[in-house]
């Protein structure tokens, strides 16, 4: 039997860093509470690697206060001599000391030294052909948003203004309250609130499915890395792409991803810039208006505005970084490239479900609460104009404010006071915009509950009409690469509210109905996107930065659609 005798390893670093290291670990071991209680090497280098959680431990220990402040002397005799952060240099020569080992040790096959995601990697990271492909990616994501997922959005808008709307209001009116208010409050409030919203969670799910597989691959990670030479105008790196590129999905995770980034002004910087962003809630409000005014081209539509996002935040990140951020400290890009692989369908669904179930729990909550105000205010009748609930909606109180801002839209091409109550009632969530547009235009639902059909009926038009939809989304696929499957008669006609809005469209802005649903979705776009990333903003960034982002994105958001509008009026477009 053999015996081996164990041996403490221990990994030499540059000579300068030895040296500070070892002036460290003499003060350390001058403090029995500090050695006892950590190995002394692998404290001073932990110092050196500014570990935050071991900076606070010391501070409560007998002696950490000296070793902190020898630390602290260390470091700025290291990065002044090295020119580079420590940390860095110490991650570096450990990472170079473990890709030794494993070449020296790891035996390749002869018929191939590069692995499938090395083979994947020399595409997505290339410096020449990584950009395009993630553009192409992009393209992908959002035809999948607007194109694929439009017949399961067409049969839930079916479900709910059909079968749903008279079922609720048949309940209602068995209750002997057919004849009274809550018929209205039902179907002008909470159905044409909430189910205005709720027909896009199709949407949204082709959204997440799509982010979700990129994110289970392993491509995100690539993306940042890609990115991170676009990142590199603003002052950041591509780790600050991550937050970015969740930002798509919802702003509120994205603010708090920001946790991930090592410095405060990385942290800060990114947290202004995720707003651009176009999460989720904005994606409902981008396909009706592109279906309504650009039916041919919505696809092209939604993903410039996507794109019009991201290079905004370029470009106002670049702005801040040469004021306000200018001579701070940038951070290098530290990042390891998961293996690339076939996506895990179960961890695919585990994040669709968590994203739809958020979504789902707002409009449940935030959107029903604003669509009941919203009723209630288009209820209440301004003078004697009516009665509770059987008012003229133009002579409502919500009428009455949300035409007293109008006119700070009407250089935009949509000064009327729908559009503007439905702007307003954006800041409680982006979803609401819809729902308050499907109540301000009048759209109930009691033309459909006229219809006279059984609940058997009912039961059958709904399972048959999803076989449709699933055979109708399963054809739309080819229009991910430009090939229409359907018959031409085949389209699907404008609906109550996309007639309302066009026709509202082109009299406010005098025939320019184009240019001004452009520069309505520009705005959306633009401004501050909802109170939860408000408050999120407030929590991680500070009060200070969160009324900066509040009033620069809404000056921002006037300031484009105005350019917009007029440029595109002066040229005749539109």
């Amino acid at each position: 039997m053999a015996y081996f005798k164990h041996t403490q390893f221990s990994l030499e670093y540059p000579q300068e860093i030895e040296t500070e290291i070892y002036r460290i670990q003499c003060i350390i071991e001058e403090h029995a509470a500090l050695s006892g209680r950590y190995p002394s090497r692998w404290l001073a280098i932990k110092l050196l690697e500014k570990d935050e959680d071991i900076r606070v431990r010391l501070r409560s220990l007998e002696g950490g206060g000296r070793v902190l402040d020898q630390a602290e002397q260390c470091l700025s005799h290291l990065e002044s001599i090295l020119d580079d952060d420590v940390d860095t240099l110490i991650a570096s020569h450990r990472y170079g000391w473990i890709n030794r080992v494993v070449h020296s040790v790891v035996k390749y096959p002869e018929r191939s030294r590069l692995a499938f995601s090395d083979r994947v990697d020399t595409i997505l990271t290339h410096k020449i052909f990584g950009i395009p492909v993630f553009l192409v990616a992009m393209w992908i994501v959002f035809k999948l948003t607007a194109d694929v997922s439009a017949p399961y959005l067409e049969w839930l808008d079916a479900m709910i203004t059909g079968p749903i709307t008279r079922w609720i209001v048949g309940i209602i009116t068995y209750l002997g309250l057919g004849d009274t208010w809550v018929v209205s409050m039902f179907s002008d409030g909470i159905i044409a609130g909430v189910g205005g919203v709720i027909v896009f969670v199709p949407v949204l799910t082709f959204l997440y499915l799509a982010l979700a597989i990129l994110e289970d691959t392993g491509y995100m990670a690539r993306a940042a890395f890609v990115m991170d030479r676009v990142m590199n105008l603003i002052g950041l790196h591509g780790k600050s792409f991550l937050p970015m590129m969740l930002g798509f999905g919802c702003n509120v995770p994205a603010i708090y991803a920001t946790r991930t980034l090592e410095n405060q002004r990385d942290r800060i910087l990114t947290g202004l810039l995720v707003p651009f962003m176009s999460c989720g809630a904005r994606l409902p409000v981008y396909i009706l208006f592109a279906t309504i005014f650009f039916p041919d081209h919505s696809g092209l539509i939604i993903f410039s505005l996507y794109l019009i996002g991201v290079v905004t935040a370029i470009l106002v990140g670049m702005l801040l970084q040469r004021t306000i951020f200018h001579g701070r400290e940038k951070t290098p890009l530290l990042i390891e490239l998961p293996e690339f692989r076939w996506p895990s369908w179960r961890n695919v669904w585990t994040y669709v479900q968590m994203r739809l179930r958020v979504f789902i729990k707002n409009a449940a909550t935030v959107i029903m609460v604003s669509s009941l105000v919203i009723w209630v205010l288009m209820a209440i009748p301004v003078g004697d104009t009516g009665s509770f609930a059987d008012v003229d909606v133009t002579e409502s109180a919500f009428a009455r404010i949300s035409g007293a801002i109008s006119p700070a839209f009407t250089p935009l091409g949509f000064g009327n006071w729908e559009t503007s109550g439905a702007l307003v009632t954006g800041f409680v969530a982006k979803e609401v915009v819809i729902s308050t547009l499907a109540q301000t235009y009048g759209l109930a639902a009691s033309d459909v509950t006229q219809e006279q059909n059984t609940f058997g009926h009912d039961l059958v038009y709904i399972g048959s009409s999803f076989i449709q939809a699933t055979i109708d989304t399963l054809k739309s696929l080819p229009r991910i690469i430009g090939i229409n499957t359907f018959a031409q008669d085949s389209d699907i006609g404008p609906t109550d509210l996309m007639t309302a809005i066009r026709i509202k469209f082109d009299l406010v802005s005098d025939g320019h109905g184009q240019l001004a649903s452009l520069a309505f979705m520009v705005f959306v776009l633009m401004y501050t996107p909802c109170i939860a990333v408000i408050a999120a903003e407030r929590h991680e960034l500070g009060t200070r930065w969160m009324w900066m982002s509040i009033i620069g994105q809404t000056l921002l958001a006037w300031g484009f659609a105005f350019v917009l509008f007029q440029t595109g009026k002066f040229l005749g477009l539109g």
